[in-house]
């Protein structure tokens, strides 16, 4: 870890020395930490000399201001965060010495991090993974692992509601959220969260490739083992219900079969479905039913990356995009 250096800053008042003694020697804080609570003073002293103001008179809306000059002028909130805490902490310490009322940092907090875009796959990638077929697989895994990319990626479901599917309903699988997949009318009843339950279209590919895998299901236990294997749609080897840890494994490592340069886990396939469904539809409401999101506002995210896709999309194509500057 590289060292701290420390520039030339403005003066510090002796309260803040003061502080930074007690931190040194009574909280017996890391130099690497009192280097940053000093950088951290330096910049509040200079902001409250550009208000006109000494370091122990400053207030919660000044506080506030230079938060949004911080983040104004591109500092992350995880940044302004930090800064504030070493803040906090010297305003704690000098309302104890009666230095100050109250602690005008207390209440103030920094700018929420924007949240990551979920990841999802580009169009060929994800269709690249549905139709790769693993060379010398085995053909019942080959099957089952199809039948589970087919499922994610054109139905959109989560994992846990992937593996909690049974070959039928029953009050039992009812009773403990399980779901089933009604091939005949080629649909799939999951509960989702809060057991909330969604019925969902299955797809030709889809219902090509649970057809396929129905039949070769129970052909490595036999008849006899047949009659004793789990109700689950998709088995491991022993009989059991698959895991979600399985799929996981099972779905990288076709990703990487398939040559493609992300590793794909399952989630990633269901933003997938909801982000190549909304391209083509722009119906915001139909893919929020069929994700059983509660709120359009968590469904709101996948219109950010449909705005990608077309940004991209006018980059490569638009001749005023493409034009270069004149030098």
């Amino acid at each position: 870890m590289k060292p701290i250096v420390v520039e030339p800053g403005p003066q510090l008042p002796p309260e803040a020395l003061r502080y930074l003694e007690h931190a040194r020697v009574e909280k017996r804080l890391a130099a690497r930490t009192l280097t940053l609570y000093t950088l951290d003073l330096q910049r509040l002293v200079a902001f409250a000399a550009g208000v006109d103001l000494p370091l122990l008179r400053l207030q919660s809306a000044h506080i506030r201001r230079f938060v949004a000059q911080m983040h104004a002028g591109g500092r992350s909130g995880r940044g302004i965060a930090l800064i504030l805490s070493g803040w906090r902490g010297f305003f704690t310490w000098a309302a104890r010495q009666g230095l100050v009322p109250h602690n005008p940092v207390q209440d103030v907090r920094a700018p929420k991090a924007p949240k990551p875009l979920p990841k999802a796959l580009g169009v060929d990638d994800a269709v690249r993974l549905a139709e790769h077929a693993a060379t010398r697989a085995d053909p019942w895994l080959e099957a089952r692992d199809a039948a589970m990319v087919e499922l994610l990626y054109g139905c959109g479901l989560r994992v846990g509601e992937l593996v909690g599917l049974d070959l039928v309903p029953s009050p039992a699988a009812h009773s403990q959220g399980r779901g089933w997949i009604d091939l005949q009318a080629r649909e799939a009843h999951v509960f989702g969260k809060g057991s909330k339950r969604r019925s969902l279209p299955v797809g030709q590919a889809a219902a090509r490739a649970l057809a396929h895998w129905l039949a070769l299901r129970e052909q490595p236990f036999g008849p006899a083992g047949a009659a004793r294997l789990d109700g689950a749609l998709f088995l491991g080897r022993r009989g059991a219900r698959i895991t979600a840890q399985t799929v996981w494994l099972r779905l990288r490592q076709r990703s990487q079969g398939a040559g493609l340069t992300t590793p794909v886990h399952p989630h990633m396939l269901r933003h997938s479905f909801a982000s190549h469904l909304l391209q083509s539809s722009g119906d915001l409401r139909a893919v929020q039913e069929l994700l059983g999101h509660a709120s359009i506002t968590t469904t709101q995210v996948y219109t950010r990356l449909d705005f990608q896709h077309l940004a991209k999309v006018y980059d490569q194509a638009h001749p005023r995009a493409r034009k270069k500057p004149e030098s």
